[in-house]
């Protein structure tokens, strides 16, 4: 099973968690990307968020260059585990294409 998550505002990421730890519970094995971009973006810096990338190192977590330049995101502000890719738009679609299921948070 593969699953995209998408959050783009900064107040839905604690049901991208939520929707994260209960999707694990019934499939341990599921690949989840977490894909932040707009407002969200800031949401990587928040300690529960770090915390939470630690708990959950099996995630990949993706922020949108974009966002991070007009939200004031610098790369090295953000843990290691974050891939900055150029546009968290066309991503959501790559991901799409390769069979990813999307989740709107």
């Amino acid at each position: 099973m593969k699953i995209v998550i998408h959050v783009d505002e900064l107040g839905k990421i604690r049901e991208a968690r939520h929707n994260i730890e209960n999707l694990l519970l019934s499939e341990p094995e599921a690949k989840i990307v977490l894909l932040m971009n707009g407002e969200a973006i800031q949401g990587y810096l928040l300690p529960r968020v770090i915390k939470f990338m630690k708990e959950y190192s099996n995630i990949s977590y993706q922020a949108c260059h974009h966002s991070m330049r007009n939200f004031h995101v610098r790369s090295k502000q953000l843990a290691e585990s974050v891939e900055v890719i150029d546009s968290g738009v066309i991503r959501l679609v790559e991901l799409q294409e390769q069979g990813y299921s999307y989740i709107k948070c």
